[in-house]
Protein backbone atom coordinates (compact mmCIF):
# COMPACT_ATOMS: atom_id res chain seq x y z
CA UNK A 1 0.00 0.00 0.00
CA UNK A 2 1.26 3.49 -0.82
CA UNK A 3 1.81 6.14 1.82
CA UNK A 4 -1.28 7.96 0.57
CA UNK A 5 -3.23 4.71 0.74
CA UNK A 6 -2.13 4.16 4.36
CA UNK A 7 -3.20 7.68 5.30
CA UNK A 8 -6.62 7.40 3.63
CA UNK A 9 -7.20 4.00 5.27
CA UNK A 10 -7.16 5.72 8.68
CA UNK A 11 -10.33 7.60 7.75
CA UNK A 12 -11.97 4.60 6.14
CA UNK A 13 -11.85 5.83 2.54
CA UNK A 14 -15.53 6.79 2.74
CA UNK A 15 -17.03 8.00 -0.55
CA UNK A 16 -20.53 9.31 -1.17
CA UNK A 17 -21.71 9.46 -4.78
CA UNK A 18 -24.80 11.54 -5.57
CA UNK A 19 -27.15 11.76 -8.53
CA UNK A 20 -30.75 12.94 -8.68
CA UNK A 21 -31.06 12.45 -12.45
CA UNK A 22 -29.43 9.17 -13.49
CA UNK A 23 -30.80 5.64 -12.89
CA UNK A 24 -29.31 3.56 -10.05
CA UNK A 25 -27.29 1.27 -12.30
CA UNK A 26 -26.02 3.88 -14.74
CA UNK A 27 -23.01 2.51 -16.60
CA UNK A 28 -20.62 5.40 -15.86
CA UNK A 29 -21.73 6.01 -12.26
CA UNK A 30 -22.42 2.52 -10.92
CA UNK A 31 -20.73 -0.09 -13.11
CA UNK A 32 -17.57 1.90 -13.81
CA UNK A 33 -16.87 4.39 -11.05
CA UNK A 34 -18.64 3.02 -7.96
CA UNK A 35 -17.59 -0.59 -8.50
CA UNK A 36 -14.02 0.47 -9.32
CA UNK A 37 -13.84 2.36 -6.02
CA UNK A 38 -15.23 -0.64 -4.08
CA UNK A 39 -12.65 -2.91 -5.68
CA UNK A 40 -9.93 -0.44 -4.66
CA UNK A 41 -11.01 -0.71 -1.03
CA UNK A 42 -13.25 2.35 -0.66
CA UNK A 43 -16.45 2.36 1.41
CA UNK A 44 -18.92 3.56 -1.24
CA UNK A 45 -22.45 4.92 -0.76
CA UNK A 46 -24.63 5.90 -3.74
CA UNK A 47 -27.57 8.29 -3.20
CA UNK A 48 -29.87 7.84 -6.19
CA UNK A 49 -33.50 7.43 -7.29
CA UNK A 50 -34.36 3.82 -6.46
CA UNK A 51 -37.13 1.65 -4.99
CA UNK A 52 -35.32 0.74 -1.77
CA UNK A 53 -32.12 0.90 0.22
CA UNK A 54 -29.88 -2.07 -0.56
CA UNK A 55 -26.28 -3.17 -1.13
CA UNK A 56 -25.37 -4.23 -4.68
CA UNK A 57 -21.86 -5.39 -5.62
CA UNK A 58 -20.52 -3.79 -2.47
CA UNK A 59 -22.14 -0.40 -3.17
CA UNK A 60 -24.52 0.82 -0.46
CA UNK A 61 -27.52 2.36 -2.22
CA UNK A 62 -29.61 4.96 -0.37
CA UNK A 63 -32.89 5.41 -2.21
CA UNK A 64 -34.38 8.72 -3.25
CA UNK A 65 -38.06 8.84 -4.25
CA UNK A 66 -39.07 9.42 -7.84
CA UNK A 67 -39.99 13.12 -8.21
CA UNK A 68 -43.36 14.15 -9.62
CA UNK A 69 -41.84 16.51 -12.16
CA UNK A 70 -38.68 18.37 -13.14
CA UNK A 71 -39.37 21.22 -10.68
CA UNK A 72 -39.66 18.93 -7.64
CA UNK A 73 -36.53 17.07 -8.73
CA UNK A 74 -34.41 20.21 -8.99
CA UNK A 75 -35.73 22.06 -5.95
CA UNK A 76 -36.91 19.22 -3.71
CA UNK A 77 -34.87 16.10 -4.43
CA UNK A 78 -31.61 18.05 -4.51
CA UNK A 79 -31.98 19.17 -0.90
CA UNK A 80 -33.15 15.76 0.23
CA UNK A 81 -30.00 14.29 -1.32
CA UNK A 82 -27.97 17.00 0.47
CA UNK A 83 -29.37 16.05 3.89
CA UNK A 84 -28.75 12.35 3.29
CA UNK A 85 -25.23 13.03 2.02
CA UNK A 86 -24.33 15.12 5.06
CA UNK A 87 -25.19 12.19 7.32
CA UNK A 88 -22.60 10.01 5.60
CA UNK A 89 -19.61 11.98 6.98
CA UNK A 90 -17.73 11.03 3.82
CA UNK A 91 -14.14 11.87 2.95
CA UNK A 92 -15.10 12.54 -0.67
CA UNK A 93 -18.45 13.58 -2.18
CA UNK A 94 -18.68 12.87 -5.92
CA UNK A 95 -21.75 14.36 -7.64
CA UNK A 96 -22.91 13.81 -11.22
CA UNK A 97 -25.58 16.40 -12.02
CA UNK A 98 -25.27 20.14 -12.69
CA UNK A 99 -28.20 20.87 -10.37
CA UNK A 100 -26.13 19.45 -7.51
CA UNK A 101 -23.50 22.16 -8.01
CA UNK A 102 -25.52 24.36 -5.66
CA UNK A 103 -25.06 21.98 -2.73
CA UNK A 104 -21.45 20.99 -3.45
CA UNK A 105 -19.75 23.91 -1.68
CA UNK A 106 -22.14 23.54 1.28
CA UNK A 107 -21.18 19.89 1.64
CA UNK A 108 -17.54 20.88 1.51
CA UNK A 109 -17.90 23.45 4.30
CA UNK A 110 -20.20 21.45 6.60
CA UNK A 111 -18.60 18.01 6.18
CA UNK A 112 -14.95 19.07 5.81
CA UNK A 113 -14.78 16.51 2.99
CA UNK A 114 -13.52 16.91 -0.57
CA UNK A 115 -15.96 17.42 -3.45
CA UNK A 116 -15.75 16.25 -7.07
CA UNK A 117 -18.00 17.49 -9.88
CA UNK A 118 -18.45 14.92 -12.69
CA UNK A 119 -19.45 16.60 -15.97
CA UNK A 120 -21.11 14.13 -18.34
CA UNK A 121 -21.66 16.55 -21.22
CA UNK A 122 -21.43 20.14 -22.38
CA UNK A 123 -24.48 21.39 -20.47
CA UNK A 124 -24.55 24.98 -21.83
CA UNK A 125 -24.69 23.45 -25.32
CA UNK A 126 -27.49 21.03 -24.41
CA UNK A 127 -29.63 23.83 -22.93
CA UNK A 128 -29.85 25.44 -26.37
CA UNK A 129 -31.51 22.25 -27.70
CA UNK A 130 -34.03 21.74 -24.85
CA UNK A 131 -37.48 21.79 -26.45
CA UNK A 132 -39.25 22.12 -23.07
CA UNK A 133 -37.66 25.58 -22.66
CA UNK A 134 -39.17 28.56 -24.54
CA UNK A 135 -37.01 29.14 -27.61
CA UNK A 136 -36.44 32.82 -26.79
CA UNK A 137 -34.97 31.92 -23.37
CA UNK A 138 -32.55 29.12 -24.28
CA UNK A 139 -29.53 31.23 -25.23
CA UNK A 140 -29.90 33.46 -22.15
CA UNK A 141 -30.22 30.46 -19.83
CA UNK A 142 -27.28 28.77 -21.54
CA UNK A 143 -25.04 31.81 -21.07
CA UNK A 144 -26.13 32.17 -17.42
CA UNK A 145 -25.48 28.50 -16.71
CA UNK A 146 -22.05 28.68 -18.35
CA UNK A 147 -21.04 31.36 -15.83
CA UNK A 148 -22.79 29.58 -12.93
CA UNK A 149 -21.09 26.25 -13.70
CA UNK A 150 -17.60 27.74 -14.04
CA UNK A 151 -17.98 29.76 -10.84
CA UNK A 152 -19.25 26.92 -8.63
CA UNK A 153 -17.00 24.25 -10.16
CA UNK A 154 -14.01 26.41 -9.16
CA UNK A 155 -14.99 25.68 -5.53
CA UNK A 156 -14.68 21.93 -6.15
CA UNK A 157 -11.54 20.04 -5.21
CA UNK A 158 -11.69 18.01 -8.40
CA UNK A 159 -13.53 18.05 -11.72
CA UNK A 160 -13.98 14.99 -13.92
CA UNK A 161 -15.10 15.47 -17.53
CA UNK A 162 -15.76 13.16 -20.47
CA UNK A 163 -13.61 15.08 -22.96
CA UNK A 164 -10.85 17.70 -23.18
CA UNK A 165 -13.14 20.41 -24.59
CA UNK A 166 -15.35 20.54 -21.48
CA UNK A 167 -12.30 20.47 -19.20
CA UNK A 168 -10.73 23.32 -21.14
CA UNK A 169 -13.93 25.38 -20.84
CA UNK A 170 -14.04 24.94 -17.07
CA UNK A 171 -10.23 25.40 -16.80
CA UNK A 172 -10.09 23.67 -13.42
CA UNK A 173 -6.63 23.06 -12.00
CA UNK A 174 -7.69 19.75 -10.44
CA UNK A 175 -9.53 18.51 -13.52
CA UNK A 176 -9.06 15.23 -15.36
CA UNK A 177 -10.70 13.57 -18.36
CA UNK A 178 -12.23 10.15 -17.67
CA UNK A 179 -13.77 8.87 -20.90
CA UNK A 180 -16.64 6.38 -21.11
CA UNK A 181 -14.55 3.59 -22.60
CA UNK A 182 -15.94 0.03 -22.20
CA UNK A 183 -15.12 -2.27 -19.30
CA UNK A 184 -12.98 -5.13 -20.57
CA UNK A 185 -14.51 -8.58 -20.17
CA UNK A 186 -14.11 -12.01 -21.72
CA UNK A 187 -16.82 -11.31 -24.29
CA UNK A 188 -14.51 -8.85 -26.06
CA UNK A 189 -12.30 -11.74 -27.10
CA UNK A 190 -15.14 -13.78 -28.59
CA UNK A 191 -15.27 -13.77 -32.38
CA UNK A 192 -18.50 -12.17 -33.55
CA UNK A 193 -20.81 -13.99 -35.90
CA UNK A 194 -19.87 -13.44 -39.53
CA UNK A 195 -22.67 -12.46 -41.85
CA UNK A 196 -24.45 -15.32 -43.56
CA UNK A 197 -26.50 -14.96 -46.72
CA UNK A 198 -29.12 -17.03 -44.91
CA UNK A 199 -30.05 -14.05 -42.74
CA UNK A 200 -30.64 -10.32 -43.34
CA UNK A 201 -27.74 -7.91 -43.25
CA UNK A 202 -28.21 -6.39 -39.79
CA UNK A 203 -27.48 -2.85 -38.61
CA UNK A 204 -27.89 -1.83 -34.98
CA UNK A 205 -28.39 1.30 -32.90
CA UNK A 206 -28.73 1.18 -29.07
CA UNK A 207 -29.60 4.44 -27.34
CA UNK A 208 -32.05 7.33 -27.30
CA UNK A 209 -34.27 7.19 -30.37
CA UNK A 210 -34.65 10.83 -31.37
CA UNK A 211 -34.49 13.01 -34.46
CA UNK A 212 -31.14 14.53 -33.51
CA UNK A 213 -29.67 11.05 -33.04
CA UNK A 214 -30.22 10.41 -36.73
CA UNK A 215 -32.85 7.68 -36.54
CA UNK A 216 -34.92 9.09 -39.43
CA UNK A 217 -31.80 9.09 -41.63
CA UNK A 218 -30.98 5.51 -40.63
CA UNK A 219 -34.52 4.45 -41.52
CA UNK A 220 -34.36 6.35 -44.81
CA UNK A 221 -31.09 4.77 -45.92
CA UNK A 222 -32.16 1.24 -45.05
CA UNK A 223 -35.55 1.78 -46.69
CA UNK A 224 -33.71 2.49 -49.96
CA UNK A 225 -31.49 -0.58 -49.55
CA UNK A 226 -34.42 -2.81 -48.56
CA UNK A 227 -35.86 -2.49 -52.07
CA UNK A 228 -33.06 -4.62 -53.48
CA UNK A 229 -31.47 -6.28 -50.44
CA UNK A 230 -32.47 -8.27 -47.39
CA UNK A 231 -31.79 -5.91 -44.47
CA UNK A 232 -32.72 -5.55 -40.82
CA UNK A 233 -32.33 -2.70 -38.33
CA UNK A 234 -32.27 -3.43 -34.59
CA UNK A 235 -33.22 -0.47 -32.41
CA UNK A 236 -32.85 -0.54 -28.64
CA UNK A 237 -33.70 2.33 -26.32
CA UNK A 238 -36.40 4.77 -25.21
CA UNK A 239 -38.79 6.09 -27.86
CA UNK A 240 -40.92 9.17 -27.11
CA UNK A 241 -41.39 10.74 -30.55
CA UNK A 242 -44.81 9.76 -31.96
CA UNK A 243 -43.79 10.50 -35.57
CA UNK A 244 -40.69 8.37 -35.20
CA UNK A 245 -42.69 5.56 -33.61
CA UNK A 246 -45.06 5.57 -36.60
CA UNK A 247 -42.10 5.52 -39.03
CA UNK A 248 -40.57 2.54 -37.22
CA UNK A 249 -43.90 0.71 -37.22
CA UNK A 250 -44.23 1.23 -40.99
CA UNK A 251 -41.20 -0.95 -41.81
CA UNK A 252 -41.32 -4.71 -41.28
CA UNK A 253 -37.51 -4.94 -41.43
CA UNK A 254 -37.15 -2.87 -38.22
CA UNK A 255 -36.90 -4.78 -34.94
CA UNK A 256 -37.63 -2.39 -32.09
CA UNK A 257 -36.85 -4.00 -28.73
CA UNK A 258 -37.40 -1.08 -26.35
CA UNK A 259 -35.17 -0.48 -23.35
CA UNK A 260 -32.84 -3.43 -22.78
CA UNK A 261 -30.58 -3.95 -19.72
CA UNK A 262 -27.08 -2.77 -20.55
CA UNK A 263 -25.53 -6.19 -19.97
CA UNK A 264 -27.89 -7.71 -22.58
CA UNK A 265 -26.94 -5.25 -25.34
CA UNK A 266 -23.73 -7.20 -25.96
CA UNK A 267 -25.79 -10.19 -27.19
CA UNK A 268 -27.39 -8.05 -29.89
CA UNK A 269 -24.10 -6.39 -30.88
CA UNK A 270 -22.60 -9.81 -31.54
CA UNK A 271 -25.45 -10.67 -33.91
CA UNK A 272 -25.22 -7.42 -35.90
CA UNK A 273 -23.07 -6.71 -38.95
CA UNK A 274 -22.67 -2.95 -38.57
CA UNK A 275 -23.15 -0.18 -36.01
CA UNK A 276 -24.83 3.12 -36.93
CA UNK A 277 -24.04 6.41 -35.19
CA UNK A 278 -25.65 9.25 -37.14
CA UNK A 279 -25.94 12.07 -34.59
CA UNK A 280 -26.81 15.46 -36.04
CA UNK A 281 -24.07 18.13 -35.67
CA UNK A 282 -25.63 19.92 -32.69
CA UNK A 283 -23.06 21.66 -30.47
CA UNK A 284 -23.13 19.09 -27.68
CA UNK A 285 -22.43 16.22 -30.09
CA UNK A 286 -19.44 17.68 -31.93
CA UNK A 287 -16.86 16.58 -29.34
CA UNK A 288 -18.88 13.94 -27.53
CA UNK A 289 -17.61 10.40 -26.97
CA UNK A 290 -20.71 8.17 -26.97
CA UNK A 291 -20.52 4.83 -25.18
CA UNK A 292 -21.89 3.07 -28.23
CA UNK A 293 -19.00 4.19 -30.43
CA UNK A 294 -16.56 2.19 -28.32
CA UNK A 295 -19.02 -0.64 -27.74
CA UNK A 296 -19.31 -1.08 -31.51
CA UNK A 297 -15.52 -1.18 -31.72
CA UNK A 298 -15.27 -3.64 -28.84
CA UNK A 299 -17.83 -5.91 -30.50
CA UNK A 300 -15.85 -5.95 -33.75
CA UNK A 301 -18.49 -4.01 -35.68
CA UNK A 302 -17.57 -1.65 -38.53
CA UNK A 303 -19.21 1.73 -38.03
CA UNK A 304 -20.98 4.24 -40.23
CA UNK A 305 -20.81 7.45 -38.21
CA UNK A 306 -21.32 11.20 -38.49
CA UNK A 307 -18.27 13.22 -39.50
CA UNK A 308 -17.97 14.89 -36.09
CA UNK A 309 -14.57 16.45 -35.36
CA UNK A 310 -14.43 14.57 -32.05
CA UNK A 311 -14.92 11.18 -33.72
CA UNK A 312 -12.44 11.41 -36.57
CA UNK A 313 -9.47 10.27 -34.51
CA UNK A 314 -11.33 7.16 -33.39
CA UNK A 315 -13.17 6.14 -36.58
CA UNK A 316 -10.72 7.25 -39.28
CA UNK A 317 -7.66 7.14 -37.04
CA UNK A 318 -8.26 3.50 -36.12
CA UNK A 319 -9.64 2.61 -39.58
CA UNK A 320 -12.74 1.05 -38.07
CA UNK A 321 -15.51 2.70 -40.07
CA UNK A 322 -16.73 5.32 -42.54
CA UNK A 323 -17.60 8.93 -41.68
CA UNK A 324 -20.54 10.56 -43.47
CA UNK A 325 -22.54 13.77 -43.46
CA UNK A 326 -25.45 12.73 -41.19
CA UNK A 327 -27.88 14.88 -43.16
CA UNK A 328 -26.89 13.42 -46.55
CA UNK A 329 -29.07 10.37 -47.20
CA UNK A 330 -27.12 9.39 -50.33
CA UNK A 331 -23.80 9.36 -48.44
CA UNK A 332 -25.26 7.25 -45.64
CA UNK A 333 -26.86 4.80 -48.08
CA UNK A 334 -23.68 4.46 -50.14
CA UNK A 335 -21.51 3.89 -47.04
CA UNK A 336 -23.77 1.11 -45.75
CA UNK A 337 -24.01 -0.47 -49.19
CA UNK A 338 -20.23 -0.30 -49.64
CA UNK A 339 -19.63 -2.28 -46.45
CA UNK A 340 -22.40 -4.72 -47.36
CA UNK A 341 -20.63 -5.46 -50.66
CA UNK A 342 -17.12 -5.76 -49.17
CA UNK A 343 -17.10 -8.35 -46.37
CA UNK A 344 -13.29 -8.47 -46.14
CA UNK A 345 -13.08 -4.72 -45.58
CA UNK A 346 -15.94 -4.95 -43.10
CA UNK A 347 -14.11 -7.66 -41.17
CA UNK A 348 -10.84 -5.72 -41.21
CA UNK A 349 -12.51 -2.58 -39.85
CA UNK A 350 -14.20 -4.60 -37.12
CA UNK A 351 -10.93 -6.17 -36.04
CA UNK A 352 -9.17 -2.79 -36.09
CA UNK A 353 -11.77 -1.36 -33.74
CA UNK A 354 -11.70 -4.30 -31.37
CA UNK A 355 -7.90 -4.26 -31.18
CA UNK A 356 -7.93 -0.53 -30.39
CA UNK A 357 -10.33 -1.05 -27.49
CA UNK A 358 -8.33 -3.96 -26.08
CA UNK A 359 -5.11 -1.96 -26.26
CA UNK A 360 -6.17 1.65 -25.59
CA UNK A 361 -9.82 2.61 -25.30
CA UNK A 362 -10.94 0.67 -22.24
CA UNK A 363 -12.11 1.41 -18.71
CA UNK A 364 -9.13 -0.36 -17.14
CA UNK A 365 -6.94 2.52 -18.28
CA UNK A 366 -9.44 5.25 -17.34
CA UNK A 367 -9.99 3.77 -13.85
CA UNK A 368 -6.34 4.42 -12.99
CA UNK A 369 -6.82 8.15 -13.59
CA UNK A 370 -9.90 8.23 -11.35
CA UNK A 371 -8.14 6.35 -8.54
CA UNK A 372 -5.10 8.64 -8.81
CA UNK A 373 -7.35 11.69 -8.35
CA UNK A 374 -8.95 10.14 -5.25
CA UNK A 375 -5.60 9.29 -3.74
CA UNK A 376 -4.31 12.80 -4.41
CA UNK A 377 -7.35 14.42 -2.76
CA UNK A 378 -7.17 12.19 0.29
CA UNK A 379 -3.44 12.82 0.60
CA UNK A 380 -4.14 16.58 0.86
CA UNK A 381 -5.99 15.98 4.13
CA UNK A 382 -2.79 15.05 5.94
Amino acid sequence: MTAAGEKSAIRGNKVCILTTVHPPFDTRIFHKQAKTLVQAGYDVTLIVQHERDEVVDGVKIIALPKPRNRFTRIFGLTWRAFRLALRQHADIYHFHDPELLAIGPLLKVLSKGKIIYDVHEDYPATIVTKEWLPSYSRLIISLFFRLFEKWLSSACDGVVTVNEQVLQRLSHRGGIVVTNFPILHDGFRIEKEEHSVARPFTCIYPGGLTRTNGIFEALGALDILSRTRDVRLILLGPLKDADLAAEIEAHNWVEYLGVVPHEKIWDYLHKADMGLLLYHPVRNALWSRPNKLFEYMAAGLPIVASNMPGWQGFVEGEKCGILVDPKDLDQITQAIEHLMKHPEERHRMGENGRRAVLEKYNWNREAKKLLALYEELLDENY
